[in-house]
């Protein structure tokens, strides 16, 4: 049962994608949605054994690679995360599936849609379950060939061919510092498995590298290479500019990558090494600081995003940035509870902004829009769940994970922890707290409440989705509703002991029971925040207030408008420092000068003129006349000779000779 979690998606792929053609578009869909819906019941009774049974399931199949010290083999490792983790990702990709169905049926490349999804799926259940580091990279590397697949879907837009290449190459650059862990992992430990890494990390807390001169702690060394490739996958500050670029893609795509795939497996990657993470205070900081800063980042460039799901994907970028910080505070437990929680509330957000886009014929900018409470009642609801559940609202999922996150923050500040770092995560994450309720209910009042600004062919055609559309929204929104008041005290709550050493926490870094006891003021501090935003947003929106605090400070305004609207100008600087420079060394210096000269000139140009050169003296000497031939045999012969005579007073040897008379003879 356990393999089949995993290999039923990979069997849905290889049918659909090599057997589509016979079997229909039809015919594709119902067998990937089967295989995933099938998968996604098996980790439910994975869940319930290795979850609420407290059973580990360890599988190794067969050796993969044996050299010298190095032995690798095929594993899968069930317990308390994997086990959640798997919950996530396949339940919430049998729903982007069967919205699916409906969402691209007037596509002509619907079985190699489906295809895609069940190998994105794959390769992320391969991910998540290995119990080494090499067979974790496999499916590291296949979520990123799958993201670039899907996003480049339609390969006749060029805007999807951009940001499927801008995230592949952004997400190598943290795929080769994940690459640098792995080999400095086996450097020191001399194993890649888990079991013997995990055990053995306390003997390795001194051990340091020699480079240049100085010695760098193995340990945190080891943890800012694999933070690297987690800010990659997760979107951190830094490697976060793929991200909102790849809503090119289908949104189904966008539901599934932001949802249960691919930003997810960063923030795996930091709750599967906490036992590594715990021992370098160095590595924790950097966490607290790059989430902070992410989510602080995040949620400012939401505010003047206008296209629909460049907003959602703003916010989502701003909860890894909580999630990551999270992890910085050696509160992994909470981390995944808010990545489980975020699962459910942001797949409803983009799969509701995909009913959106459907009804409107496919437009994306929230200011051509409106009114549309008035036409879709019931994906405006959903909609506005979703939001409210990721602003913290109250009761819904969002508030169990996200408003803990913060009340930690402050529980933290009066702990043991560096004050400046539980106090940059506590000012930021709370500031977050009020941009993310502002462009939540910015994009509720610009889509749904605002008075229109569509077309009236636009209006005439709008429509609710099918029921194959709007029951995966359903089913999510109910997720969204209760799945935080139902797994609170199961995941995080005080004495739980769900996770059963999955997750290691040193007893000096566990704040829970000061989270708990923290003034009720600092418990209700994020929902006023939050309050406060949503005001303002409907301020905003409703009034033109807003104009006059524009022109009264003009100049100030301007330039953090101008700021945050060109995304802190990230793009830009990646141009000119580093993409424009190597496209100019690549064409002036590489191809021009070394290829089309030197190269050339040296190699296949310059040998052909050469040749051509050659073969016009044999032309000469070609006269046709026996007699000029055997003059030319008897005078070669004859120095021949005379060099095989003398060759010790020459130095040359027989070989030689021969060689040199065999290419006078040709010649001539």
């Amino acid at each position: 049962m356990y393999l089949c979690i995993v290999l039923l998606p990979l069997l849905g792929a290889l049918f659909s994608g090599l057997l589509g053609r016979w079997i229909g578009s039809k015919g594709s869909c119902i067998l990937t949605t089967f295989c995933v819906l099938l998968s996604g019941v098996f980790s439910g009774i994975a869940f319930f054994e290795v979850g609420l049974s407290g059973t580990i399931i360890h599988l190794i199949l067969e050796s993969w690679i044996e050299s010298g010290l190095l032995i690798i083999k095929w594993g899968f490792l069930f317990d308390t995360v994997t086990a959640t983790m798997l919950i996530v990702i396949t339940w919430v990709s049998t729903l982007v599936h069967i919205y699916s169905i409906s969402y691209m049926e007037t596509d002509p490349h619907r079985p190699r849609f489906m295809c895609y999804l069940c190998v994105f799926t794959f390769f992320m259940l391969m991910l998540v379950t290995a119990d080494n580091l090499l067979q974790m990279f496999l499916g590291w590397e296949g979520v990123g060939l799958a993201s670039y697949l899907l996003i480049n879907f339609w390969y006749t837009r060029l805007g999807a061919n951009q940001s499927a290449i801008k995230a592949l190459v952004v997400n190598r650059i943290g795929d080769f510092g994940l690459s640098l862990g792995i080999f400095s992992v086996f450097c020191i430990f001399k194993s890649l498995d888990y079991s013997i890494i995990f055990s053995t990390v306390p003997f390795f807390d001194n051990y340091c590298f020699k480079f240049l001169g100085f010695n760098c702690d193995g340990i945190s060394l080891i943890g800012f290479f694999l933070f690297i490739g987690a800010m990659g996958k997760s979107a951190q500050l830094g490697l976060h500019t793929w991200l909102p670029d790849a809503m090119e893609g289908p949104t189904p795509v966008s539901a599934l990558i932001h949802a249960a795939t691919m930003v997810t497996a960063g923030v795996f990657l930091m709750i599967r090494f906490s036992p590594l993470l715990e021992f370098s205070t160095f590595l924790l900081s950097v966490l607290v600081i790059f989430g902070s800063l992410t989510a602080f980042f995040a949620g400012m460039t939401g505010i003047f995003q206008n296209d629909l799901k460049k907003v959602i994907a703003y916010s989502t970028c701003s909860q890894l940035g909580y999630m990551v910080f999270s992890c910085g505070m050696s509160c992994y437990e909470v981390s995944l509870f808010h990545l489980t929680n975020h699962a459910f509330f942001k797949a409803l957000l983009f799969l509701s902004a995909g009913s959106v886009i459907h009804a409107v014929n496919n437009e994306q900018d929230m200011r051509r829009m409106g009114s549309l409470v008035n036409f879709l009642p019931m994906t405006y609801s959903l909609m506005l769940i979703g939001s409210l559940a990721l602003t913290g609202f109250p009761f819904l999922t969002g508030f169990y994970s996200k408003d803990f996150i913060l009340e930690l923050t402050h529980s933290t500040s009066f702990c043991n922890l560096d004050l400046l770092y539980s106090s940059l995560a506590l000012w930021l994450g709370s500031i977050s707290v009020l941009f993310t309720s502002f462009y939540s209910f910015r994009l509720i009042y610009l889509t749904f409440l605002n008075s229109n600004n569509s077309n009236r062919i636009i209006l005439s055609n709008i429509h609710e989705s099918p029921w194959l559309m709007s029951l995966p929204l359903i089913l999510l929104a109910i997720g969204s509703l209760f799945f935080g008041f139902i797994a609170y005290d199961l995941f995080i709550g005080l004495g739980t002991d769900f996770w059963k050493g999955a997750i290691f926490v040193l007893p000096n870094h566990n704040f829970y029971i000061e989270a708990e006891n923290l003034p009720i003021f600092i418990k209700w501090l994020p929902f006023l925040v939050s309050t406060l935003g949503i005001l303002l947003a409907s301020l905003v929106n409703i009034t033109y207030i807003y104009k006059f605090f524009l022109l009264k400070w003009y100049k100030i305004s301007f330039f953090w408008v101008y700021l945050i609207n060109k995304k802190w100008f990230f793009d830009t600087l990646y141009n000119r420092l580093f993409v424009y420079p190597i496209l100019n060394f690549g064409y002036l210096t590489s191809f021009k000068a070394l290829d089309r000269g030197f190269i050339e000139l040296a190699g296949p140009f310059g040998l052909s003129n050469l040749i051509s050169k050659w073969s016009s003296l044999i032309f000469r000497i070609q006269t046709g006349q026996m007699t000029h031939y055997i003059f030319y045999i008897i005078v070669s012969v004859c120095i021949f000779s005379i060099i095989y005579i003398y060759k010790h007073i020459l130095l040359v040897k027989t070989l030689h000779l021969l060689i040199f008379y065999f290419f006078l003879v040709f010649f001539i």
